[in-house]
């Protein structure tokens, strides 16, 4: 699942990523407009590619951009990609847009999180919502995949937590086969470490026709049902911004709905 080159010559990886997204290499030619013995030299190391050639074999092999500059380093050029940090001025934009699409969502919760679930900021309805399921908000980092799946976080107040679990598990793994990184295959496999965690091959049966798969949490006696939609930034250039998602949470039912409502309404004055 993950690229193990044990140097870093280009060929090794170009032959990785070919081979991992099932190509043969007269199919990859043709799509990339090359000759077939023009990429069988690009792979033994015959021949070396231009600029434009890695970009345009990561392109139609659609490797993300973190790859493709270590593609660009393995063939002797600088990255083409910038890697920056939230907080710098020229993603003030982009920042403004996530915390525009943050509070949009309100009552309802929602998260911005990376590539690998780490928590990089919340709305006050994801506060709302952790706070009554765990009684505080967690100080320090959070990754939701663990805490959707670990034992003692979230688990014991998802009544359907397995079939949720097989679902987000799915998910991490089509992730560790898109980007073939070590760290998203080491974060599937501390994944399905846990204890009572379920065979990614289970299949729940179909309790509903829901169009949706709900999360159904329950503490004490109170229920809410909620689903999820996951957002990205469309057509980045950025490493951070690629790797950038924003989850949201949306009640399933006009109960859960005025829950989530009742937990932002402002506590009345006292006379």
């Amino acid at each position: 699942m993950t690229l193990k080159v044990t140097d870093k010559a280009f060929g090794p990886r170009l032959k990785w990523w070919r081979e991992h997204r099932g190509l043969a290499q007269l199919a990859l030619a043709g799509n990339a407009g090359i000759s077939q013995r023009h990429l069988s030299f690009l792979e033994s190391g015959r021949a070396e590619p231009s600029r434009e050639m890695v970009l345009r074999l990561c392109a139609v092999l659609d490797v993300p951009l973190r790859q493709q500059n270590a593609m660009m380093l393995a063939a002797g050029f600088a990255p083409v990609w910038r890697e920056s940090n939230l907080s710098d001025p020229e993603l003030a934009q982009v920042n403004g847009a996530l915390d525009f699409m943050l509070a949009q969502q309100e009552p309802y919760p929602a998260f911005v999180v990376d590539r690998r679930w780490n928590m990089l900021r919340a709305n006050a309805g994801a506060g709302n919502l952790v706070a009554f399921l765990l009684g505080s908000v967690p100080a320090g980092p959070v990754n939701l995949a663990d805490a959707l799946v670990a034992p003692d976080v979230l688990r014991p107040f998802i009544e359907n937590w397995q079939q949720v679990a097989v679902h987000f598990l799915r998910s991490v793994q089509a992730d560790a086969l898109a980007d073939g990184t070590a760290e998203t295959a080491d974060l599937l496999r501390r994944l399905l470490g846990y204890p009572g965690v379920p065979p990614l091959s289970h299949v729940a049966p179909l309790a509903s026709h829901a169009p949706v798969l709900s999360i159904d949490f329950r503490k004490g006696g109170t229920a809410l049902r909620v689903f999820t939609t996951i957002a990205t930034l469309g057509t980045p250039q950025d490493v951070t911004l690629q790797e950038i998602r924003i989850e949201c949470f949306f009640p399933s039912d006009g109960a859960s709905a005025a829950l989530l409502r009742g937990w932002s309404a402002p506590a009345p004055r006292s006379a």
